[in-house]
């Protein structure tokens, strides 16, 4: 695994943990919550391919 990947594994759980946090604190909608996440796997999936 690069480094690149390596980097693209720890931030996306982090991406989505923040997201969560954020929806529980009730600054962002469910709906926010959603998109962040489906698009930061899809973000994350495409670069670590493209390795």
């Amino acid at each position: 695994m690069t480094d690149a990947q390596m980097g693209l594994a720890v931030a996306t759980p982090a991406i989505i943990a923040m997201a969560v946090m954020l929806y529980r604190m009730g600054v962002l909608q469910k709906g926010g919550v959603v998109t962040a996440v489906l698009m930061s796997l899809a973000i994350a999936a495409f670069l670590f391919l493209e390795q």
